[in-house]
């Protein structure tokens, strides 16, 4: 039978909304720009997919006749947001052509048969646990940045690394993110069992899908989630989300951060620190963000150079008991790690003057941020 709703505007804003991000990926498949609607008998279905994530939901609506078609998610989504009318009618005619009605307003809108949509991930029922959704939210603020992009050789830094741990009667979930360039870590303690969780022996979320697991918990207070062997999971009510995992490889992060030694620690203002890289980043060359960090006395001095436009310095106090140090790090890179974190005072382990720099505070619980070096 052919589609025929009436839904209220705000109900199918949020829903079309939440299913951009999925459904405007250029592919090949000119189907997946479009949005899946069901019309049930309570209520629609819509549902998007990119083949890597996949999102259900479901919005009330007075359906007086059911069925399926899809029509191109970005169009609908902006008919709608432009209507002035609270409710949207949509009524299917022939040839999977729909005719949109709200209040004064009539769209006639081209859309393709509901049977050429690749079908939902099936997933099983019986191994989700419930989590608080600023858990994840956390998790990932503190990592997603440092996520390698697609460009990238190495094919599995562009995912985030998800582990789980038992230490000392504690359940700690962890994400762990690197470019090879640089390397974030963040961990949580849960009150959830973990042991539900039947994770790979490497689980690989890539970005879409982590930038996605973030925008669903957003708006809701508890989140329950399952991995399989080949996807995970993302539950609330008639909420879900299906992300494919990737296979492959991580660096062992944990030598990398063991390689540097907590001793030689340049103890910093936050606050000041970041404003004053982000001024000394003004002079630095587009590409590396190289700037030169001189450590000595109680005092930092960094400094970036230009060929073009000239140069820049800037002097911070702080307090740093060791041997003085000259080092060339990405500027950008430290103003990503110091804007995610929420400290007064940040710790800086430096070993020479060509080791990495370790990041961390213990304002910031759980949260490791190292940064290799760059050749002056």
């Amino acid at each position: 039978m052919p589609l025929h709703c009436t839904i209220t505007k705000n109900d199918f804003l949020e829903g079309l909304n939440s299913l951009q991000n999925i459904t405007n990926k250029k592919g090949t498949l000119a189907i997946l720009s479009n949005v899946l609607i069901e019309a049930k008998s309570n209520g629609l279905e819509l549902t998007g997919t990119d083949l890597e994530v996949g999102l259900r939901l479901f919005v009330p609506a007075d359906v007086k006749s059911e069925g399926s078609i899809t029509l191109p998610c970005k169009k609908i989504f902006e008919i709608v947001r432009e209507s002035g009318s609270d409710t949207i009618t949509i009524e299917e005619t022939e040839n999977s052509w729909v005719v949109i009605t709200a209040g004064h307003s009539t769209y006639n809108l081209a859309g393709m048969a509901s049977d050429e949509y690749p079908d939902f991930p099936d997933y099983q029922d019986d191994s989700f646990v419930t989590f608080e959704s600023y858990v994840f939210l956390e998790l990932i603020d503190k990592v997603i940045y440092s996520i390698a992009s697609e460009q990238e050789n190495i094919y599995s830094l562009t995912s985030v690394l998800f582990e789980k741990e038992q230490r000392d009667g504690v359940a700690y979930l962890k994400m762990i993110s690197s470019d090879g360039h640089r390397l974030s870590i963040m961990e949580k303690d849960v009150a959830a069992d973990i042991a539900q969780l039947k994770l790979n022996d490497i689980t690989l979320i890539p970005k879409k899908g982590v930038q996605e697991w973030k925008k669903f918990c957003e708006d809701r207070d508890t989140v329950e989630i399952s991995f399989e062997e080949k996807q995970m999971v993302l539950r609330e009510g008639q909420a879900v989300m299906v992300i494919r995992l990737k296979q492959g490889d991580f660096p062992k992060y944990q030598s990398i951060v063991d390689a540097v030694q907590l001793e030689n620690c340049a103890r910093i203002n936050r606050i000041p620190f970041l404003e004053s890289l982000k001024r000394i980043n003004l002079f630095t060359e587009d590409m590396f963000h190289t700037i030169q960090l001189q450590i000595d006395n109680e005092k930092m001095v960094l400094s970036s150079q230009n060929a073009d436009l000239g140069n820049a310095k800037d002097i911070q106090e702080i307090d740093y008991p060791g041997e003085p140090l000259t080092l060339g790090f990405n500027c950008r890179y430290f103003i990503e790690t110091l804007q995610v974190m929420e400290c007064e005072t940040v710790e800086a382990y430096i070993n020479s003057n060509n080791s990495p720099c370790l990041i961390r505070s213990d304002e910031d619980g759980g949260f490791t941020s190292i940064i290799m070096p760059m050749q002056l």
